[in-house]
């Protein structure tokens, strides 16, 4: 039976690299870094956090000094002993793993980083619901997880988080959580209603979880759950408008999983900033029962919607991608495209409801016209099914981990064992072939503090001839990435003057800084100079 299944596996591999058109590097980083990176964070000293879950049996990597962590287990509710980690901080310099202590049991929760670089995460399961969790950086290796277990005033398990303006997250929904709430508390414990998650909640279905949030340029929230979406005032309670449903009325959210983007801002003197929602991929109506029930794994969806979200009158304009996905991650690249990246062609999220991998990125052009936007890439030999996860780096590759698509640390006997190495992919403007054209920033230094509607000066070297009409500056959110969404996500393109040589292959770049919390809530962002398109190494900011 099991050369059955290598043979379907085989298969699956082959017709999806048949689509390759060529792009893009992998390189293996760390074959086995301990846990499944089900959730993924890149914080300001380039150190990312990854965790996975408590509740599925012992790691692949030892708490330090010989330490041991008593959970109580969500099945029968007896206590056990785990000896192993269930989170690991990756030093991106030193390509090395650091084992850190959960106590609590965070599968499928949520989190962002707050303004003083602190990662707050959120909800989970079982003992690990009402959970907020705090890891604050540091470079000494003595950092590691707060924990208050009473942090929540609802239960919060496939949750999404986003950063305000003023400085707190807010935190939406959850399984059968129809509200939201706020963190840090400000006197008040309560949490509000949000009928829209009534609306689009599907029977034994759900199809709204881990719903697609982004912050306005107004302010409001655009919230997207199963295949609705509304603009939330989240400070008086209340719809502000209610878009189209997409067309064809397939479900994107979780477990139909699709993706979203907020596509790059761009900040011009005199414009009205334009914002406009990407959703990619997704699952067909009845997906998830049919895989659920053993009957049939539908194809994913092969369509992406777009839609300008304060426009008069908003219409979601749909396209076609190069092969259907389910389960992909979507990120800004400093370029400002997109790529679209792990998941699979068949069936859905869940355990084992997953098939036919998708091992080739997809790269899209924004501002290219329609039927010139996406480009196939080169693919990974790793099926990234359920449970995988990508964020973008500051030297531009892109960080891709996990896949768990087994109800325990499955490595034999199954379709698709889980998955513990990092992979980096690394984009095509990384090409070595680019190098005389890549910008290297000179100053300012990294993680300097800057204000709102500011001047910057920027200055870089290019080895090569520079196009002085061909340099851009890019402002990256760091985004928390887990079930194919990258909360808190954000780019924008920064207001610029012309560049002028201030000496031998040096140049200097003034910009403006975004003018309000509305556009760049305070905190760390990544700033990337951009020349034809080929980003430098990114610099750290803070805005405040």
């Amino acid at each position: 039976m099991w050369q059955l299944v290598l043979v379907v596996l085989a298969a699956a591999i082959s017709l999806s690299c048949a689509a390759t058109a060529g792009g893009g590097k992998w390189d293996m980083l760390v074959q086995n870094v301990g846990v499944s990176a089900m959730h993924m964070q890149l914080l300001n000293n380039n150190r990312v956090i990854m965790f996975d879950r408590t509740d599925f049996g012992n790691s692949n990597i030892s708490l330090p000094d010989h330490k041991c962590v008593t959970y109580r287990s969500s099945h029968n509710g007896t206590l056990k002993v785990d000896c192993t980690a269930h989170s690991v901080e990756y030093d991106i310099r030193t390509n090395s793993i650091r084992p850190l202590t959960i106590l609590t049991d965070i599968w499928c929760s949520s989190g962002a980083v707050m303004a003083d670089g602190r990662l707050v995460q959120t909800g989970g399961y079982y003992d690990g619901d009402h959970a907020v969790r705090v890891f604050k950086p540091c470079n000494n290796g003595s950092c590691d997880w707060k924990e208050n277990v009473s942090g929540l005033t609802k239960r919060r398990w496939y949750a999404t988080n986003h950063i305000l303006p003023d400085g707190r997250q807010i935190i939406i929904g959850g399984r059968r959580q129809f509200n939201y709430e706020f963190y840090p508390k400000t006197g008040s414990t309560t949490s509000y209603s949000l009928p829209f998650l009534v609306q689009t909640n599907e029977p034994r279905i759900e199809n709204n979880l881990y719903p697609f949030v982004f912050l306005n340029v107004d302010g409001n929230l655009f919230i997207f759950a199963n295949n609705r979406s509304i603009l939330f005032n989240y400070l008086k309670s209340v719809v502000v408008r209610t878009y189209p449903d997409v067309p064809g009325g397939d479900p994107r959210s979780y477990p139909s999983t699709g993706s979203a983007v907020l596509l790059p801002l761009k900040i011009t003197e005199g414009d009205k900033i334009e914002a406009e929602v990407m959703v990619c991929g997704g699952a067909p109506k009845g997906s998830y029962i049919s895989a659920n029930n053993g009957i049939e794994f539908v194809q994913a969806l092969d369509s992406c919607g777009r839609i300008k979200i304060n426009d008069a009158k908003p219409q979601w304009v749909m396209e076609k991608m190069p092969m259907p996905r389910v389960m992909g991650d979507m990120l800004l690249l400093p370029s400002a495209k997109v790529l679209i990246i792990n998941g699979a062609s068949a069936g859905t999220a869940g355990w084992e409801l997953g098939r036919n991998p998708v091992l080739s990125p997809v790269l899209y052009s924004p501002d290219n016209r329609i039927g010139s936007r996406f480009e196939v890439q080169n693919p990974s030999k790793i099926p990234r099914m359920y449970h995988s996860s990508t964020i973008l780096l500051s030297d531009g590759r892109v960080l891709v981990g996990g896949s768990n698509p087994n109800v325990k640390y499955d490595f034999t006997r199954v379709l698709f064992p889980t998955e513990l190495s990092l992979e980096s992919f690394s984009p095509p403007y990384l090409d070595p072939r680019s190098a005389y054209l890549r910008p290297t920033i000179i100053s300012p230094v990294t993680r300097i503090k800057i204000g709102y509607g500011q001047q910057l000066p920027i200055r870089f070297s290019v080895p090569g001839k520079v196009k002085m009409n061909l340099v851009t500056v890019t402002m990256v959110a760091p985004s928390f990435t887990t079930h194919s969404f990258s909360m808190n996500q954000r780019l924008l393109v920064l207001k610029s003057e012309d560049v002028k040589i201030v000496g031998r292959s040096k140049y200097q770049i003034r910009v403006v800084t975004p003018g309000s919390g509305n556009l760049a809530p305070s905190g760390y962002y990544m700033i990337f100079v951009v020349h034809q398109e080929i980003p430098s190494e990114a610099i750290w900011v803070k805005i405040q």
